[in-house]
Order: structure tokens, then sequence, then C-alpha cells
């Protein structure tokens, strides 16, 4: 682990490992709170790295204290829940070959009932003699071509603390200052920080930019067709963002998330028939084997049937929106809002 002013998250995650790891190393970029204290009390080992604005340089530092077979990476706003403790703990006694890496679930964002609603997977046991670094001083990652990969359904839940999109743009600026080229992975880490800083224009340049390299990673290339779509939307473009997420389907099939904003383009001009087509789209969509982006679960349960509800109802039929507000009720119990539409088109039906 690599960590910084962790004081008030470390503990959770460490004790939520401890005993099924053999050892812990806490690589600290230059705490001023308690967290060295604190990582003492789990592990001898505790070692400081000075920090150089490169979270690759850091990670890969952390990976050459390393003496065990396998290496798991964690941040300090990570846990591991009881579940999947079991899954890990049963991983270590079973596994029967050697895999190079192994990939798990990453729980970015959860309901107020503790379920994941966003998710992604990472690369996350490295097996050490293979020598896999990491690449990119922010937004970095793991480059295992070649390996030989075990999918696993562990997941690590990630409560991120804080907001670091000006931490990553500075990060970025001084890194293109230094001579670094914005391109591949980079180009498109740097238009999502500038999309999250809302300059919409300069994001859509760099987006389209980086489509016009002659490669890329499967989902970095569809997440960019939904983010330069969101530019499009922002900047008042309404054709060219359906086209940009239609650019989508040049690398897979029709992901949930896409349709759904296909559908919404739809629905905001009242073509009601074409938004009911994408929505429902969205519902028979299923997450491909392997992908390794960012999903939204929202987007394949309840949102297209909440949209569905207001376009059937909008068209008068009443029946199909009451079944898709029923459909709704089953992922968001007690909801108000569907509890108030269900009352409303129980009326409406004489129900």
């Amino acid at each position: 682990m690599i960590v910084k002013d962790e004081e008030r998250v470390l503990g959770r995650c460490l004790d939520s490992v401890r005993d099924l790891v053999d050892e812990v190393i806490i690589v600290d970029t230059g705490s001023s709170d308690r967290t060295q204290e604190i990582a003492s009390h789990y592990t001898p080992h505790v070692y400081h790295f000075l920090w150089k604005d490169d979270f690759a340089a850091a990670r890969n530092f952390s990976f050459e204290q390393a003496t065990k077979e396998y290496i798991m990476w964690l941040d300090a706003d990570d846990v591991l829940y009881e579940q999947d403790r079991n899954k890990l703990a049963d991983l270590k006694q079973s596994l029967s070959w050697e895999p190079d890496a192994i990939i798990c679930d990453y729980q970015l964002a959860f309901d107020t009932a503790g379920n994941a609603t966003t998710n992604s997977r990472r690369y996350r046991l490295i097996k050490r003699s293979q020598g896999y670094r990491w690449h990119n001083p922010v937004h970095e990652y793991l480059d295992v071509t070649g390996g030989k990969v075990l999918q696993s359904d562990i997941a690590v839940s990630h409560h991120r603390v804080g907001d670091h999109s000006a931490r990553n743009m500075r990060i970025l600026q001084q890194w293109i200052a230094r001579g670094g080229k914005l391109e591949g992975r980079m180009l498109f880490f740097y238009a999502n920080e500038l999309l999250d800083q809302q300059r919409y224009l300069e994001a859509m340049e760099c987006y389209e930019t980086y489509f016009q390299e002659p490669s890329g990673y499967r989902e970095d290339r569809i997440a960019a067709c939904g983010k330069l779509a969101e530019c499009y939307h922002h900047l008042g473009r309404k054709e060219k963002k359906i086209d940009s997420l239609f650019k989508s389907f040049h690398y897979d099939v029709p992901h949930a998330d896409i349709c759904c904003t296909i559908a919404r383009s739809f629905e905001d001009r009242g073509e009601w028939a074409l938004a009911i087509y994408w929505y429902s789209r969205a519902l028979e969509s299923r997450e491909p084997d392997g992908y390794m982006g960012v999903v939204n679960i929202a987007y394949r349960t309840w949102v297209p049937h909440v949209q569905l509800c207001l376009c059937f109802a909008n068209l008068g039929l009443l029946q199909q929106a009451f079944e898709h507000n029923e459909h709704a009720l089953s992922y968001l119990p007690g909801e108000t809002n569907l509890l108030e539409n269900k009352r409303r088109l129980e009326i409406a039906l004489g129900i």
C-alpha cells in the first residue's frame, strides 16, 4: 500500500485483511497525521518514499519491498467485507495453478443499503517473479500483457475520501511541462480531467484527437464515447452527441449506459417509441465477458424501468407503465416517487 494522511481509514482497511496476508508493506509518501503510527501497529514494514507526483513510481517502490510469491495491492480507503474475506481465504487454500495475475471486482459506489451500484475490475494480485510494473504518474495501471490471468469474483470495496480532480490535473500538467507526450491512455485520462473540471470544449478536442489514434483499450474507447457525448451535450451539439454514442458500437455490443443515454436523447425530444426501444435494449444488455471498464448497474436494472414507465404513460399505455413501475419498485422498494406513481396508476387503471 502507498499512503499519505490516511489516519481515518487505514485501520479499517488493514483490519479487513491482516489475518489473510503473510506480510503487510506500507509505503508512506509524506504523512503529517497519525498514519505512520497506525501502520506500525500492523506491520514492521513501514517505508518512506519521497513523493515526486508520480503514483506509478510510488507503487513500483512498494512492490520492490515485497518478498512473498504474490503481491496484493490496496488503497487505504479500500476494504474487504466478510463475504469477500472468505472468498480470498478460499482462494489461497484452493488455488491449483499459478496465474501471473488475478482479477478482482472493484466496487466503486453503493446504495443506501450498502449494495454495489458501480463496479469495475482490476488486476489485484500479481505474481512477484513476473516483475510487472505500474505505468503513468496518475491513473496508474499495471501492464500484464501476455500473462496467465485468473478471473475471480472477490470484490474489493472502495470508499473514496475527497475529490482528487485538482491534484490529478496538477500532476498531469507538471508531467506535460516536463516533456510528457499526450497520447494513448494519458490523452484519454487528461480529457477525463478536463471534463471533470467542466472544460468541455478542451475535453471534446482531446477525445476527438484520442479517437484518431490507431489503437487503444476497448474499455477506454467505449468510455470515451460516452464522455465525448457528455461534452457535446453541454456544448449544445445534440446531433454530435448522438453520433458519439453510436460510435461506441464500433468497439463492442451496446452497453446499458450508452443505450440509456441514447434513449434519454429521444425522450427529451418527445420521441417516445424510440426512447422505449433503447431503454428496452438497456434491459437486455449484458456485461461482456472479460470487460474491465466501469459498469453502473443501475442502467440495466431500475433506471430503464423508471423511464419506460414515463414513456409508456406519455403514450397513454398505462398498463405497461404500471408494470415497469412495479419492476422499478422491486429494485427500490419504498422509494417515495415510485410509490406515488403506483398510487396514481392504480387509480387511473381502476385497480
